[in-house]
């Protein structure tokens, strides 16, 4: 990746040609401010959790303006830190989500319904019934299975529908006006057409028919959000946008705004993971792996999600709910643990010196069985979550197996997945490439997911600026312009160089996580009890 002198990054901001990008994650909304080159200059985030309420993972939409303006004050204040300059303009920006999900507006531009995330698995008989309405494999978190759901509970607010989008979409329309998303994010929505690289008109006219009697005042194809393409504009940022994004009225309105992506598209792009048989890993809240593919499956697989690049390449996507919450959880409570004995408790402290100690566990994490299940698992037909830690009076129940066991877990799900891919339909990946929050101790996640893949695991140097970073590559792509050069060849003369040393699978830690994966899997019966014997979630 290229670097700046400060001197230079200060003529950047100030002539206002930086490049910002944004990212709603699950537990921090990040922005990143770039040069043209893709340096990063400056950062901001803000903190925020989901709420679990009446059955339904979401998060409050003013929150999400709170969170918006927070984050942009926060990326200010690090530009005066450090280049004593005030951020009033940038050449291009783009805003990113938190994939998938259910956003439904009306004519009005109001909320109908509460934002329903992509944690939520209470879409299961609509999947079920569109997957073999498609003969496509439409998981519980995609906006359509949502809808569909909606309609079954004969839900009121669906008539009233005037636009269905996802949280990032959400957002650029309130910043920009257009009603619009990237490929990638639109291929969470409903299937895509590789071959016109839009919505699938024939599945979209097979909705129409089944719900055709419910006499609805639209169609699907007009609530949708247009797709539009890596590199093509998006809309500028409208003076309401650039009030919402900074209530202090010292940006500028006009700036161009590239088409919003999910988490899933920047990952692809932060990673250089857009080629065929490139493949990545994010891993924080939630873990899925996407692999380029260089030929469409067989079959349709339920667990394994088709999306697409974000310039229309085919993805097969293997999503985890559950990654790091559970993982987080215990280290919260070593934590209080270390607060009571007089130790250093921070976070950083606490990941820095307590995650390799997983290394040091037995190969199997000593016997132990964990099971992370904070809220349902698709991929092994979990609708709820009861976290776990199991054992057997001889297992060996040492600080460094209880952390590999947590680590382990995390991925366990993943793997279910990926087994799919590589052992029914033959799927190659030569590298996995890393990002999130669980390789914030890069030896460790890239040991750990390497035993769990049996791949190949490299850290791009800029994975810590994650999916905001990615989103920002993307709207410095749409200066460039996609008629001057192809996503890849872009990413590759920009980061191609940054993406760090891959760490190989080491055998003794592949032998013991497949050990682990066996137990895991047998362990599921004691999941569906604890569900079960603990009776249903409070909402």
């Amino acid at each position: 990746m290229n670097t700046e002198s400060k001197q230079n990054m200060v003529q950047i901001i100030r002539s206002g040609k930086a490049i910002l990008g944004m990212e709603l994650g699950s537990t921090r909304i990040k922005a990143s401010l770039i040069s043209p080159e893709g340096a990063p200059l400056a950062g901001g985030s803000y903190g925020w959790e989901n709420k679990f309420e009446k059955g339904v993972w979401t998060y409050d939409m003013d929150e999400v303006w709170r969170g918006i303006a927070g984050c942009y004050a926060d990326l200010t204040e690090d530009v005066k830190k450090r280049y004593a300059l005030e951020l009033e303009t940038f050449s291009a920006g783009g805003f990113s989500g938190m994939m998938h999900g259910y956003v439904a507006l009306d004519k009005n531009g109001e909320l109908l319904t509460p934002f329903r995330t992509w944690r939520n698995n209470i879409t299961g008989k609509a999947a079920q019934e569109l997957t073999k309405l498609f003969g496509f494999a439409i998981p519980q978190r995609w906006s359509i299975a949502h809808l569909y759901q909606a309609i079954l509970n004969k839900e009121e607010h669906v008539k009233e529908i005037d636009y269905l989008t996802t949280l990032a979409g959400y957002v650029h329309w309130k910043l920009t006006g257009e009603r619009v998303t990237g490929i990638g994010e639109g291929s969470g929505m409903f299937p895509i057409d590789p071959e016109t690289l839009d919505y699938d008109k024939a599945r979209i006219e097979k909705f129409d028919r089944l719900v055709a009697e419910k006499s609805f005042p639209w169609k699907l194809r007009d609530i949708l959000p247009k797709v539009l393409m890596a590199g093509e504009k998006a809309g500028t940022l409208s003076r309401s946008g650039a009030e919402l994004l900074d209530p202090s009225g010292r940006l500028k309105a006009g700036i161009p705004i590239c088409p919003p992506e999910g988490d899933a598209g920047t990952g692809m792009v932060a990673t250089n993971s857009v080629r065929p048989r490139t493949g990545n890993v994010s891993a924080g809240t939630s873990v899925f792996a996407m692999i380029v593919l260089e030929k469409s499956l067989r079959e349709v697989h339920p667990e394994i999600d088709i999306v697409t690049t974000p310039d229309g390449k085919p993805v097969a996507m293997a999503h985890s709910n559950n990654c790091s919450s559970d993982f987080d959880a215990w280290m919260g409570i070593l934590g209080q643990a270390a607060s009571v004995m007089g130790m250093d408790a921070s976070a950083d402290s606490l990941y820095g010196k307590l995650m390799p100690l997983a290394l040091q566990g037995d190969p199997d994490a000593g016997g132990l069985l964990a099971i992370s299940y904070v809220s349902g698992e698709h991929i092994t037909g979990f609708s709820e979550g009861r976290p776990l830690v199991v054992r057997r009076p001889e297992s060996n129940f040492t600080l460094p197996n209880l952390l590999r066991s947590l680590l382990f877990t995390a991925f366990c799900a993943l793997r279910t997945g990926l087994n799919i891919l590589t052992e029914k339909e033959g799927v190659a990946v030569d590298e996995i490439r890393g990002h999130g929050g669980i390789f914030r101790t890069p030896e460790v996640g890239q040991r750990i997911m390497a035993a769990a893949t049996g791949t190949p695991v490299s850290l791009p140097e800029a994975a810590g600026e994650g999916g905001a970073w990615g989103m920002a590559l993307l709207a410095a792509y749409m200066l460039k312009g996609r008629e001057t050069s192809s996503l890849p060849d872009f990413l590759d003369s920009l980061i191609a160089d940054s993406l760090g040393q891959a760490v190989k699978p080491d055998p003794e830690d592949v032998k013991g996580f497949n050990e682990f994966f066996r137990r895991y899997h047998k362990g599921l019966s004691v999941e569906r009890e604890a569900i079960k014997a603990l009776g249903e979630v409070e909402t």
